[in-house]
């Protein structure tokens, strides 16, 4: 091996090292993208959703999914038209709902009304048959508020400027006192026990449940983001490990010198 060929081959493993911790950090740094993406669009149909309360809707933001420890219901909304279930995305680029078929980029988006009609029937299985029944599946599209309301299989599709429209016109099917009630089921189902309201839920049959006035909005708190901290993470190796690749050609040298 000739002067300076250790070298020049750890040189070029920690170089190796360093192009793959580059790979995971822009992987990481995309998906804190797509998080941070997503949590600003819930933020933004939450607001659009508030517009709801003085209609006798009651709404719960972020809240547990049944049976999937690790996922969340982005909106829960509960009033005169039943028990809507909505799925933000806030998606870029061409989104179309034509023929049955929901497309961004003319890509088919099946998963998305498949994941809406999960989320719906998750909620479905909280409730008797005669309320499950009243229960929509909905996908609002926060990056194309102009959307225009589609059904693709069952689940209904909006932009978020139409978001509130398509919901006042639901057909009435539930009462107030029936209304107060399932929200309050609903809540303590979903809801985390630290979040929720104070006092004994009602059962979803009752149709005695006192009444209450419209519960203030809970707006959705950002996210937190485990790739967040993967970023951050990965930046560091990353800057560590440059500095290693820097400076281990003149360690070596040194240390050969010293021999």
């Amino acid at each position: 091996m000739g002067a300076g060929d250790g070298a020049a081959e750890q040189s070029r493993k920690a170089a190796e090292r360093v192009e793959r911790l580059k790979q995971k950090l822009l992987r990481a740094e995309h998906a804190e993208q797509s998080w941070k993406a997503g949590a600003e669009g819930e933020r933004l149909v939450a607001a659009e959703l508030a517009r709801l309360a003085p209609h006798g809707w009651y709404m719960l933001h972020d809240v547990h999914w049944p049976g999937r420890p690790l996922a969340n219901l982005d909106h829960v909304l509960v009033g005169p038209g039943g028990i809507v279930v909505v799925d933000t995305k806030n998606w870029t680029g061409n989104v179309t709902a034509h023929g049955g078929v929901l497309r961004q980029n003319g890509r088919s988006r099946a998963s998305a009304i498949e994941g809406a009609l999960r989320q719906g029937a998750s909620v479905a299985g909280l409730l008797v048959p005669e309320h499950g029944t009243k229960l929509w599946p909905m996908i609002c599209l926060a990056g194309h508020p102009d959307m225009r309301l589609a059904t693709v299989n069952g689940v209904a599709v909006v932009g978020v400027g139409g978001i509130e429209a398509a919901i006042t016109r639901l057909k009435p099917v539930l009462d107030p006192l029936t209304v107060a009630g399932l929200h309050a089921h609903l809540a303590q189902q979903l809801v985390p026990g630290p979040a929720r309201q104070a006092g004994r839920a009602a059962e979803p049959h009752l149709k005695s449940a006192p009444a209450a006035s419209p519960v203030p909005v809970r707006q959705p708190a950002p996210r937190p983001s485990k790739q967040s901290k993967a970023f951050w993470g990965l930046v560091r190796a990353v800057l560590i490990m440059a500095a290693v690749v820097t400076l281990m050609p003149f360690v070596i040298t040194l240390l050969s010198r010293g021999r």
